[in-house]
């Protein structure tokens, strides 16, 4: 019963800004992209504060090295959930932030399709070439750093449905930081994996919550060897944050 409230509140909380989006985006692509800071902003903390109200589900995100990020970052990040993007979002500059992600995203998906599209996410068709899912990174790295942004890649590719690490592809993470160098901000989440689905959610979010952590800030990397070697330690970095935090809950 609580699921079905969280949903219908969810639903009719955010019918608004699906309904504005999707009449704008079909009217003025641009005018969608200008109305993007507000509604990320709004809609992503609308929806931890429902999950809070009603599941007693806490966002956990820890700000201890908000203070030192740089001007502009590469955020990679381990991933569990549809969440992590409106996670991010209630994390950190929600109005910079641009997504490497699936290009189902970008199709028929309220709301979110609108948005991603019109701002101009990297959306990756995973069955296409490699050739040509290295161009459209290549046009994302230009963007990126024409715009200011804060580029968001997960390097597992896809969801973990159970929380534990997958392999780390270093293609696209490589390709975007041979075209944008910049400093690498590594970071782990946890929680969203045990809501990959209603009956998910139905059994774990009472009293639980969604965790981010920011792990440790790596200065742009100047060659192959040293983007290999950030992200095979932020890999490990990763593994043992959910490893402690695990070992919390179980002490528990």
């Amino acid at each position: 019963m609580q699921t079905f409230i969280i949903m219908t509140c969810l639903v009719v909380s955010l019918g608004w800004f699906s309904i504005i989006t999707g009449i704008v985006y079909a009217i003025d692509r641009r005018l969608c992209s200008l109305m993007y800071p507000a509604i990320a902003k709004k809609a992503s903390r609308r929806i931890f504060a429902l999950f809070g109200t009603y599941m007693d589900f806490q966002f956990a995100g820890d700000r201890n090295l908000t203070d030192e990020l740089p001007g502009q970052y590469l955020v990679f990040s381990n991933h569990q959930s549809l969440l992590d993007i409106p996670l991010y979002m209630r994390f950190l500059d929600a109005s910079r932030l641009r997504f490497v992600a699936k290009a189902e995203l970008g199709n028929h998906i309220p709301l979110i399709s609108p948005m991603l599209k019109s701002t101009c996410h990297c959306l990756v068709n995973r069955k296409g070439s490699p050739g040509k899912v290295m161009k459209e990174i290549d046009v994302f790295a230009v963007r990126v750093i024409e715009n200011g942004w804060i580029p968001v890649i997960f390097p597992e590719g896809t969801r973990s449905l159970d929380g534990n690490l997958g392999t780390f592809h270093a293609a696209g993470f490589r390709r975007f930081l041979d075209r944008a160098p910049m400093p690498v901000v590594v970071c782990a989440i946890d929680g969203g994996w045990r809501m990959s689905s209603l009956l998910g959610m139905a059994k774990n979010m009472k009293g639980g919550s969604y965790r981010i952590r920011i792990l440790r800030i790596f200065p742009a990397p100047t060659g192959k060897a040293e983007q290999v070697r950030i992200l095979e330690e932020g890999r490990l970095l990763i593994q043992a944050q959910l490893d402690e935090w695990r070992s919390a809950e179980i002490q528990c």
